[in-house]
């Protein structure tokens, strides 16, 4: 229990649990790792996609509940502002099962029980440390009920919450004990008069903690924590006392859940040498590299509770294999460039280390081209990580394209074989060896080249998620040395891209996303590169608004390509829903024949799109405008497919 200076009292206050107590109850739900999964679906069964019933109804759901009774809720909080009454019904698991019967009066008792609880722990959040908290069934409180209290009568059985959050809590005195003694709390967000919210003070544990095992001590940890509220000055005092304990380090790694994945080779790809000085950034490190194998569902790495004999501490590693089997079919939609249909099918641990092997193939161009004039691409890749060390892979693909955009006819066959490394948990460089045969015809006539080159590139990438992006950026640099052996012409690619984000709320419900490209080909004329590898612009994945390749030279109205270019792109990212979202955007693009971009014949285009988004990415449609079109440039474009548009 909280101690308090002044204590005030008042009927139907919920219980007033130990603050710690729902200190550590918080702390515990925060670090919980959930994954997904997906069970066999019977005949008569409920289905669901994207949160929509397909078949199946509630009362078949309900067959499953015992003595299944409904109840309907009513959340009052008169006195608390719009936030925080949002955050009480997001957090009132009566309000979210409403929906749901519970297994009769027992059930509805237990459920508003916890209810109580919850809802004393979303004001603890927003430091209301003196709320009240009032549930009545029926009309009667849930402190007057008896255990066995039975609801009779016609369902749905009202629920009432009422809420009085009270007066709003700062901090007061803030004292670090133990081996934080020598810290200052308000490093770590703790200060005088400022925020007194439970998930701040967790936040700031948490920091503190980090911080001394930043030294190389795994044992840390809060010992003590003494919460003081005065009510009478609506301030709470801190006390949090420390214990580092001794640096260490790494002992054996323990696997435990492989079945069909090498269990050395697990141990091995956490990269946790025996001895070297513990570090919890190598720790998750060495989880994003298990978890980027893909062959995993779920991965822990934490630290055991003690030393071993030698003094080091060991690390246990716990996972959950996938399916190593996969396949899918995929499309995209334009009205400039037709329908495309992909399919795929893949192993993620062919010979137990989770080597990956992908075969796919696609059709583009379907509805905007003839038969004879449809786009086909087919390829079979191969990965193996952990040639050179746990931060290394070896990588393979050969891949055979056919393909007639409006630049040039084509046909290609490609074989490359590479190596790629992280330098660090955000930067990744590779190298590769390419050979490439294409026959070729453009506006320049037909060409048949045999080119080797050496793709090297760097990547930078700190974003919080790869597939919906919150903050952070990403950069690429990208350089091709290029040897036409059929035809005696050398040149080199090179190509830079960098995009950023950020959230201008805490909730993240306002996202500021931006990109720019550039790059260029030196060393040769723009008619001696093969068509396929010259720079083009417009379309989909560049400036939407504006035809596939549509931006750039041309010559009698077909598109030439060109040795430099420049794209730019800028979207509002608005959630308007937790998963439905709308992006504002505006893109810009250039092709040139020179080797530097031509700035003053930039083509923009603007639209909105719609995003609804799903446990694998956004599902994307855009709708744009060329804002300064040329004869025969689409008056719109509009774009379907997965994921962001960067």
């Amino acid at each position: 229990m909280p101690v308090e200076r002044t204590r005030s009292s008042g009927r139907g206050r919920a219980p007033r649990r130990g603050l710690s107590r729902i200190l550590a109850l918080l702390l515990a739900c925060g670090t919980t790792f959930g994954g997904t999964t997906f069970g066999g679906i019977g005949e008569a069964a409920a289905f669901e996609i994207f949160g929509f019933k397909l078949w199946g109804s509630s009362d078949q759901e309900d067959a499953d509940i015992v003595d299944p009774l409904r109840y309907s809720v009513a959340i009052e909080a008169p006195e608390a502002d719009a936030e925080l009454k949002k955050k009480l019904e997001n957090s009132s698991t009566l309000k979210a099962d409403e929906e749901r019967p519970v297994s009769g009066s027992l059930g509805l008792l237990a459920k508003a029980r916890g209810e109580r609880e919850q809802l004393v722990a979303a004001l603890y959040e927003d430091a209301y440390y003196e709320g009240v908290v009032d549930i009545r069934i029926q009309g009667r409180s849930l402190d007057d009920l008896p255990p066995d209290a039975e609801f009779k009568g016609q369902q749905p059985i009202p629920v009432t919450v009422t809420v009085e959050p009270g007066r709003k809590f700062t901090l007061g005195d803030i004292r670090l004990e133990g081996d934080a003694a020598g810290l200052l709390g308000a490093d770590y967000g703790l200060i005088a008069g400022g925020d007194a919210g439970s998930g701040n003070i967790l936040k700031a544990e948490a920091a503190i903690v980090r911080h001394l095992k930043e030294e190389g001590r795994p044992l840390a940890k809060v010992t003590g924590r003494e919460i003081v509220a005065d009510h009478a000055t609506s301030t709470l005092d801190v006390t949090l006392t420390v214990a580092a304990g001794p640096v260490a380090g790494y002992g054996d790694t323990v696997v435990e859940g492989t079945k069909d994945v090498d269990r050395d080779f697990t141990a091995y790809m956490a990269g946790l040498k025996r001895g070297e000085t513990y570090s919890p950034a190598q720790i998750d490190e060495a989880r994003e590299r298990l978890v980027g194998l893909e062959v995993f569902n779920s991965v822990t790495v934490r630290e055991a509770e003690g030393l071993d004999a030698e003094g080091n501490i060991p690390i246990d590693v716990n996972v959950t294999e996938r399916k190593p089997r996969y396949f899918g079919i995929g499309g995209t939609v334009s009205n400039t460039e037709g329908l495309g249909v992909e399919g795929y099918w893949g192993h993620r641990n062919l010979f137990g280390r989770a080597e990956k092997l992908r075969v796919e193939g696609s059709v583009s161009g379907i509805g905007a081209n003839s038969i004879s004039a449809l786009n086909y691409n087919a390829g079979i890749m191969f990965e193996k990580p952990g040639v050179l060390g746990p931060a290394s892979k070896f990588f393979s693909n050969l891949k055979a394209v056919y393909e007639h955009p409006d630049a040039y006819d084509s046909f290609s066959v490609k074989g490359e074989v590479g190596l790629s490394y992280e330098l660090t948990r955000h930067q990744t460089v590779s190298a590769a060896f390419a050979l490439d045969y294409s026959k070729i015809t453009d506006v320049f006539g037909k060409h048949d080249y045999l080119i080797a080159s050496v793709p090297l590139q760097y990547v930078y990438d700190n974003r919080d998620n790869r597939l919906n992006p919150t903050k952070g950026f990403r950069l690429l640099a990208f350089a091709e040395p290029s040897y036409d052996i059929q035809n005696g012409n050398t040149f080199v690619k090179l190509r830079g891209e960098g995009s950023a984000y950020k959230a201008l709320d805490a909730a993240a419900k306002f996202v500021v996303a931006g990109r720019a490209a550039i790059g260029s080909i030196v060393g040769t004329t723009v008619q001696n590169v093969p068509a396929d590898r010259r720079f083009y612009s417009g379309g989909g994945g560049s400036v939407r608004g504006y035809a596939y390749q549509g931006i750039g030279p041309k010559i009698n109205g077909t598109p030439t390509g060109g040795l430099s270019y420049f794209e730019t792109s800028a979207e509002m990212r608005i959630a308007l829903t937790d998963t439905i979202g709308i992006v504002p955007f505006v893109d810009a693009g250039t092709v040139s024949t020179d080797r530097m971009p031509d700035f003053s014949d930039m083509k923009v285009g603007a639209g909105v799109g719609l995003r609804y988004l799903t446990p694998f990415g956004p599902l994307r449609v855009d709708a744009a405008v060329p804002l300064n079109r040329d004869p025969g440039d689409p008056r719109f474009g509009i774009y379907a497919g997965i994921g962001q548009a960067f």
